[in-house]
Formats: C-alpha cells, sequence, structure tokens
C-alpha cells in the first residue's frame, strides 16, 4: 500500500534538503553520518532529478526565484513542501516495482500535481525502518515561478499565478491521496484506502518515540542478553499503544457499553462520550485521549459495531449450546479464505523438458519440485473441503464468474469516475475564464466586445469548448466545486475497495485453477498405470 506524507519546513538553506537526500542521516538525530575523516557518506542507491530549475541547482535556482519575487524572506515563512510517497514492500518483489520506475512515477506526479514549482525528486530503496519499501521524495519551493491551470485542489485565484506560493490544505492533502491510489490502481500496485483513516493512526511523534524507545531499550538490554540473561521486556510500547491494547482486549470481552466502561475502569482507563465522540482518559493525564488521535478502531461507531457484534455472538452461542461444534474442516476451511496468496506452483511436464534438450540435473530438479507441489496441491485440496474433482471444476467456475462480475463493476466504476474527472477538468478551465467573460460582457459597443474578445481569444476558445460539452452532456447546471471532488474522493475510495476485492478474488482463481491443472495432470499421468492394472485383473 502506498502512503503519502507532507511536511512543510521554514528552513531557509534549500541545500540542506538535498544534502539529506543524497547522504546517509542518523534516523534519530536527522544529522548527517560522517565516516572516519569527517566526510559525508553518500547514500548508496538513489535515483535524483531537478524540475523547472533551469539548468541550475536547486538552491540556487530556489533563492533567486525568491529574490525575483521578493518571497520567502521572513524567517516564518514556509519555505518548501516535502512529499513523501512511500510504496508497499511487496510492490517489488509481486508486482515489478523498480526504483527507476518509482522515480518515473515521481516526476511525473510532481509535473501534474505541483507545476510551476521548482522541484527535487528522489527515489530511495528503502525506509528507515529496513523494510524494503521504495519511497519517492519530492521536494518542492513554495513560491510558484509561473501561472498554471486551476488544478482541482486549488480555490482561489492566487493558487494558479506566478509568486504566489502553495497551500497544502486539508482539501488539498486529500486529493493527492486520491492521486496517490489512482496511480497505484493505474500500474497495478498494492493499495488501501487513504480517504477514510485508518485502524491505528500513529503520528510521526509517536512513531519516532517507539524507535527510539526500542533503541534505548536494546541497549539496556544488551549486556544482559551478552551474560545470557533473558530479559523481562523486548519490545518497548508507547503509551498510546498500551492504551490501544487495553481498549481492544476490553472490547474483545465486553457486550454492552457498560460492560465496556467497567472494564477500562479496572484498568484505570475512564472512556467519556461526548457530543458523540469517545475520549479515553489514563491515570497518568489530566487531559483525555481523543479516539482520533488514536484511529478509526476506537471511535464511537466501530465500538458499537463491535460491542453490537459481540452480543449477538453471545446470543448465538447460548441458543446453540447443544449444537454440534465447527469441525475441523470448516476451520480449515475458514482459515483458507482469510489468506489471499497462493501458494501452490503448476507441475512441471518432465518427459516434455527432457524432449526440448533439458539435461539430468534439471530432472532431478523438476522432480523434486513435482514432490513439493503435489503434497502442495493434495493440502489445498482437502483444506477446501473437496470430496471429488467435480466440485473442483464447479468451485474454479464460481470463482472465474466471481472475478469477471467485480472486474465488470470495477470498468463500469473507472468509466464514471473518467467522465467525472472530465467534467471537473471543464468546470475548473469555464471557472478559470471568468473574469475575461465578466469583461466581455462589461463592453459598451459592439466594436469593443469584437476588439476585447480578439484580446482575449485564448480565454474564450477555453469557454466555448466548455459550454460545448455542457450542452453535448445536457448540463444546465454546473455542479459545485467542492461536492463534485467529493464525488470523485467517493469514487476513488470505492474504486480502491473493488480494486483489492479483485485482486484477492484473482488470486484465488489463479490457485484453484493451478490446482485443478495438477490434479488433471496427475490423472493423466495414472491413467496408463490403471489401464495395465484393469488388463492385468482381466
Amino acid at each position: 500500500m502506498a502512503t503519502l506524507k507532507h511536511i512543510n519546513s521554514k528552513n531557509a538553506d534549500y541545500g540542506a534538503a538535498e544534502q539529506y537526500l543524497l547522504f546517509e542521516h542518523d534516523e534519530f538525530t536527522m544529522k548527517p553520518v560522517l565516516d572516519e575523516t569527517g566526510r559525508l557518506i553518500p547514500r548508496e542507491d538513489y535515483r535524483l532529478s531537478t524540475l523547472n530549475c533551469g539548468g541550475e541547482d536547486f538552491a540556487v535556482a530556489c533563492m533567486r526565484a525568491n529574490l525575483r519575487y521578493e518571497k520567502n524572506q521572513r524567517r516564518e515563512d514556509v519555505k518548501s513542501h516535502h512529499y513523501i510517497i512511500s510504496f508497499d514492500p511487496r510492490d517489488g518483489p509481486d508486482n515489478g516495482l523498480t526504483v527507476d520506475r518509482a522515480q518515473e512515477l515521481g516526476e511525473k506526479f510532481c509535473a501534474e500535481h505541483f507545476p510551476g514549482h521548482q522541484a527535487l525528486v528522489c527515489t530511495h530503496p528503502d525506509g528507515h525502518n529496513h523494510s524494503g519499501n521504495i519511497h519517492v521524495h519530492i521536494v518542492i519551493n513554495s513560491l510558484r515561478i509561473e501561472e498554471v491551470p486551476f488544478l482541482p485542489y486549488m480555490d482561489r485565484p492566487a493558487d494558479t499565478k506566478a509568486g504566489c506560493k502553495h497551500r497544502c490544505t486539508d482539501a488539498a492533502l486529500r486529493y493527492f491521496k486520491s492521486e496517490v491510489m489512482e496511480m497505484c490502481h493505474r500500474e497495478g500496485l498494492y493499495q488501501i484506502d487513504l480517504l477514510n483513516g485508518s485502524k491505528n493512526r500513529v503520528t510521526d511523534r509517536e512513531y519516532w518515540a517507539q524507535k527510539k524507545g526500542q533503541a534505548a531499550l536494546d541497549k539496556q538490554n544488551a549486556p544482559m542478553i551478552a551474560g545470557g540473561i533473558t530479559p523481562r521486556q523486548t519490545k518497548f510500547e508507547t503509551n498510546k499503544e498500551k492504551l490501544r491494547q487495553t481498549i481492544r482486549a476490553a472490547l474483545s470481552a465486553a457486550t454492552s457499553f457498560e460492560d465496556f466502561s467497567s472494564l477500562l475502569l479496572r484498568e484505570g482507563v475512564a472512556v467519556k462520550e461526548s457530543r458523540g465522540r469517545l475520549s479515553y482518559l489514563t491515570p497518568d493525564r489530566t487531559k483525555p485521549i481523543t479516539a482520533r488521535k488514536l484511529g478509526d478502531d476506537f471511535d464511537r461507531a466501530a465500538v458499537l459495531a463491535v460491542l453490537e457484534q459481540n452480543a449477538a455472538r453471545a446470543a448465538e452461542k447460548t441458543a446453540a449450546i447443544s449444537s454440534t461444534p465447527p469441525s475441523i474442516q470448516d476451520q480449515l476451511r475458514a482459515d483458507r479464505a482469510a489468506r489471499t496468496a497462493p501458494n501452490v506452483q503448476r507441475l512441471v511436464d518432465i518427459e516434455q523438458k527432457k524432449a526440448e534438450g533439458k539435461g539430468r540435473g534439471y530432472e532431478r530438479w523438476a522432480t523434486m519440485h513435482n514432490l513439493k507441489q503435489m503434497a502442495a496441491t493434495l493440502n489445498v485440496y482437502q483444506e477446501y473441503g473437496f470430496t471429488a474433482p467435480e466440485q473442483l471444476e464447479a468451485a474454479v467456475d464460481t470463482a472465474y464468474e466471481e472475478m469477471r462480475q467485480t472486474s465488470g463493476e470495477l470498468k463500469t466504476l473507472e468509466t464514471k469516475l473518467q467522465g467525472k474527472k472530465e467534467l471537473q477538468q471543464q468546470v475548473l478551465a469555464y471557472a478559470k475564464t471568468k473574469p475575461a467573460r465578466d469583461g466581455l460582457k462589461a463592453q459598451k459597443s459592439e466594436k469593443a466586445r469584437a476588439a476585447y474578445r480578439q484580446a482575449h481569444e485564448s480565454d474564450f476558445i477555453i469557454a466555448d469548448a466548455a459550454a460545448r460539452y455542457f450542452r453535448e452532456h445536457g448540463i444546465t447546471k454546473l455542479p459545485a466545486r467542492k461536492a463534485l471532488q467529493d464525488e470523485i474522493e467517493q469514487l476513488v475510495s470505492k474504486k480502491s475497495s473493488l480494486y483489492n476485492t479483485y485482486h484477492e478474488q484473482k488470486q484465488r482463481y489463479t490457485e484453484l485453477q493451478t490446482v485443478k491443472r495438477n490434479i488433471d495432470q496427475i490423472l493423466r499421468r495414472e491413467e496408463p498405470r490403471r489401464r495395465k492394472e484393469q488388463s492385468h485383473e482381466r
């Protein structure tokens, strides 16, 4: 899943941003790491490019622009904006994402969404925690040096003008997140819904508190481990994470809000409700922590939903005390449904490969491979609960139909989303020509109107094209820009859910299809032996 992070900086030293991207830095202090001679240590692997710098160094180009427009001269001015797109670690091995491809995506994203800004685009192959996630840094000068088209996240005329500054509002950040989701869908990368919150919301401060606490704990435990003593605590947890675990434990046992409150009180945590929102007060604090700061799993709607499920489950258990418990096969089937990644590979046709010229070494490898895959095929066959090949064939057909249905829904949604985006472009273009259209109305004579129209010919070409689009699509009243953007974000969110569903269904279909092909191949191999046995019996 790709994520988007934004940081604004008031540092007037634009070279510091480039230095961070090119050289190793301590992940806790953010200070450069020096070698034994006191020199900076270059990063092992990265890709770096600049945009709109006119062949100059990024820092020099930014300072020239600031002086030209007399902006970013005060200490409190935001000098630059730093956006980080972090891709899922699985995108490399599963979807073929490379550092070069990520750099191309970052450059394209920057050019489309930050036009007119001097920018640095740099891709690193790994994150702070060595998780293997490729990520792209986009650093832009807050000052815009060119006039640009009116983009969906902009809401003021100054947002398009040269000499004005970039503003990362909440609405703009939501728009950028939706565009990151669209990019990942388009590129076939893993993605989650970035627009509807997260189950656990971890801020930068909590993230680094956990990292520093873990480092301190590891340092404290090192002498004990060296002496053969097992430390009592090996994993550091922040206070917020401890509170999350306490709340989850209470939620798992409670069937009503009263039970939930009393279970938390036993742990010293008071839960309060105000204006439909929950907050949690721990013994070491005087101010409660709101559910929003912990994550979506802890707000009022989510808590009440879990409690309702617990109550329903408790009622079912009470009503079904004498009923037969689920079989092991049913449990295996349920566990199987929870896993999406296929773990069965196709059998190798050894005779065919030998005919193609493969040697003894390949034959030994293929024999061992086939034995492993035959065992894996049998395990999957049993876990799904099949008792006959016909059931497997029916399951393959069902999985294919489900995948095809979801694919159709996804294509329909994409078409609708594309239409909304096209309408948005026309609405924005038409809105930008409003000053020219108002100026035409102010002209008193036909001659003046003709001269005015000729002087603003490009604006009226755009306005006429937009008006023609509205007529062709039967649009008599233009939608509000904010409402249209909200509708697009809802469609993107729904598309993300369908996209993930389709991905899971495709993996299940591929797995079932592989199992069927392996079993068919095994049966074809066994057929001559069966015929021979039958002939002997006769």
